[in-house]
Parts: C-alpha cells; sequence; structure tokens
C-alpha cells in the first residue's frame, strides 16, 4: 500500500475514531461492526482512495440498512455525495465519472430487476419484501435480496412460459 493511502487512512481514523478500517477483499461498509473495509490490493490508486472516502461515508452517515431497491439506491448517491465532501476536506479531487459509474452499476442492477418478466414493462417495487407488481399484465414476481450475487426474477406465469431471467449485479465498491 502507498503511503499517500496509509496517510488518509491514519487521517480518517483520527477525525473518526469510532470507525475501524481493516483490510479486506473488497470495499464495504459493515454496520454491525462499524468497520470499513478496503481492498488493499486497490488500495494504491485513485480508485481506491475514492471508495475508501465512499464507505467511510456509509458509516458517517448512519447507514445500516434499506426496505427497497429504490432506498438502497439512494443510500448510494448520498454515500457518494459526502464522500466528495470528505475528499475536500483531506485535499483529495474525486472523479465525478467514476461516482457515476459506480452509480449506473446500482441503476443497471435496479432496472433489471424492475422488468417484468411477463411483459417487460418496467415497475416499481411493490414492498419492502422484495416483491414487484406490473402494472401491465399484473404478473407478480419476487427477487432476490442479495445485491452482490445472481439474482432472479421469479413468477408462476412466467415460469410456465419461459426460464427465470437472470442477471448479474455487478459494484465498483
Amino acid at each position: 500500500m502507498e503511503g499517500h493511502v496509509r496517510l488518509l487512512i491514519k487521517q480518517l481514523q483520527e477525525a473518526f475514531p469510532h470507525l475501524k478500517f481493516i483490510a479486506g477483499e473488497s470495499f464495504y461498509w459493515a454496520p454491525e461492526t462499524g468497520e470499513v473495509y478496503y481492498d488493499d490490493t486497490k488500495s494504491g490508486n485513485e480508485s481506491g482512495k475514492w471508495s475508501l472516502l465512499h464507505e467511510a461515508s456509509h458509516g458517517l452517515l448512519g447507514h445500516t440498512t434499506y426496505k427497497t431497491d429504490l432506498e438502497l439506491l439512494q443510500l448510494e448517491v448520498a454515500a457518494w455525495t459526502h464522500a466528495g465532501q470528505l475528499a475536500q476536506q483531506f485535499g483529495i479531487e474525486v472523479d465525478d465519472e467514476y461516482v457515476q459509474d459506480c452509480l449506473d452499476t446500482y441503476r443497471d442492477w435496479l432496472y433489471r430487476r424492475s422488468l417484468c418478466p411477463g411483459c417487460g414493462s418496467q415497475c416499481l417495487q411493490n414492498d419492502a419484501n422484495n416483491f414487484y407488481k406490473c402494472f401491465n399484465c399484473h404478473t407478480k414476481w419476487h427477487v432476490s435480496p442479495s445485491r452482490f450475487c445472481r439474482s432472479y426474477r421469479r413468477s408462476k406465469a412466467a415460469k410456465a412460459k419461459q426460464p427465470a431471467a437472470v442477471f448479474a449485479s455487478k459494484t465498483n465498491e
């Protein structure tokens, strides 16, 4: 890990002693332990610093859980906005294109989950239990709660016609 990233972690630890920074295999915020994990192999590049600020922002904003897919996207936007403010505080410039690329992974994930397996219309999540209902053909479907692994849209009507649609969600965090 390069010295400037060590310095950023040290500065963050001094400014926010309630946050713990742990080397790991990816960047993420663990609200149950108050730990910010960072990918030590990517910490030497600019995007590593930005991701570190982003995950710390989740902690500083008190993000613990979300109930709907749209709420998750809102939390991500808030964390990136706050990361930009932190970056200024620590003399770092965050590339807005990188931020938008990261947010696009969530937008794409949300869009694919919201497509009706019956008719292809884009719909809104019906409730916080990962259920959607199509306003057009009235198909109901359930999606996986995971945002990191393969997600499946399942409906009884679509199952009879075709296999469940499969898509992957990728995050830059």
